[in-house]
C-alpha cells in the first residue's frame, strides 16, 4: 500500500515535516512515496491509498504551487474518491494561519471525494500537523504519528 507524501517547499521545513510524516507512514508497514509538487504525477495520485498534502502558509492558504496540482489534477478526481486524505502546514509565525492552510487543502482533498484524517488524539487530535519554521522534537514526534495514523487509517479502508 502506497501513502503519496505530496509538499511544497521553499525554505526546507516543510519538506522536514514530509519526511517525518514518511517515517510514520512506513511505521505502519506502507510505503510512503515521497513527492514534491514539481516531481509528483497523476500516477502517484492514482497508485496511493492516500494522500498527505502539505504546504508552507501564504497568505492563509496553500502555496499557490500545491493549489495548481490539484488544479491540473482534476481530471482523476473521481478516482480518487474513498481514498484517505490528510494535510499539514508550516509557518514562519507562531499563529501564522497554519490551520486556515491546513483548511484550503482538506477543501481540496473533500472535492477530490477524499476521506479526511486529522492528527491522532495522543497529539493534539485536530486537522493536521503544523510547525513554525523549523520542525522541534515536539513538532518531528506530532508528524511521525500523523503519519502512521494516515497509513493506519488506509490500511483499515483497504480491507473494507
Amino acid at each position: 500500500m502506497k501513502i503519496l507524501v505530496l509538499y511544497y517547499s521553499r525554505g526546507g521545513n516543510t519538506r522536514a515535516m514530509a519526511e517525518k510524516i514518511a517515517e510514520g507512514v512506513v511505521r505502519q508497514g506502507a510505503e510512503a512515496v515521497l513527492k514534491s509538487t514539481d516531481e509528483v504525477s497523476k500516477s502517484d495520485f492514482l497508485e496511493a491509498a492516500g494522500i498527505v498534502a502539505g504546504s508552507p502558509v501564504y497568505f492563509g492558504v496553500m502555496a499557490a504551487e500545491l493549489k495548481k496540482v490539484f488544479d491540473d489534477f482534476v481530471g482523476i478526481r473521481k478516482k480518487m474518491e474513498g481514498k484517505v486524505g490528510a494535510a499539514f502546514a508550516t509557518s514562519g509565525h507562531h499563529t501564522g494561519g497554519k490551520e486556515t492552510t491546513i483548511f484550503s487543502i482538506i477543501q481540496c482533498l473533500m472535492i477530490y471525494g477524499m476521506i479526511i484524517v486529522g492528527d491522532p488524539i495522543s497529539t493534539g487530535g485536530h486537522y493536521g500537523v503544523a510547525c513554525k519554521g523549523s520542525p522541534d522534537e515536539g513538532a518531528v514526534h506530532d508528524a511521525v504519528e500523523f503519519g502512521s495514523r494516515i497509513a493506519e487509517v488506509a490500511a483499515k479502508l483497504s480491507r473494507d
